[in-house]
């Protein structure tokens, strides 16, 4: 029982040790950087150019709609990657065959569903 328990305490000191080393260095950073704010330093920054208007700007939500439907389609095309070497196994063609027509079905209908609801419109 004694080393079961000494798995844990090694992972424990590390963690310690970790958010210790995190605490010291904002610490010090903190204490040795020069504090000295001005009206330009407090300017919102946009890549060297002078900032016009607001600091808040409006995003329209459909954007994060499509970069959440590229993530989606992106993450499950990596899944045909090990279905490819799979397929090539002696023994698995039908089956993994079948499989993956299942799974580019639920991507298919995912796909339909947000073109139904005019989510890939682009306005």
């Amino acid at each position: 029982m004694p080393d079961y328990f000494h798995g844990y305490s090694v992972v424990g000191l590390v963690a310690v040790l970790g958010a210790l080393f995190v605490t010291v260095a904002f610490a010090a950073g903190r204490l040795l950087r020069p504090v000295v704010p001005t009206r330009e330093k407090m300017l919102t920054y946009e890549c060297g150019v002078d900032p016009v208007g607001e600091g808040w700007a409006h995003t329209q939500v459909r954007y994060y709609v499509y970069a959440f439907l590229y993530v989606i389609f992106a993450v499950d095309s990596v899944f045909l990657f090990p279905w490819a070497t799979v397929f090539d196994a002696a023994g698995f063609g039908g089956i993994t065959l079948v499989e993956m027509f299942i799974f580019l079905g639920f991507l298919a209908v995912g796909l339909l569903y947000a073109y139904k609801k005019g989510v890939l419109e682009w306005t």
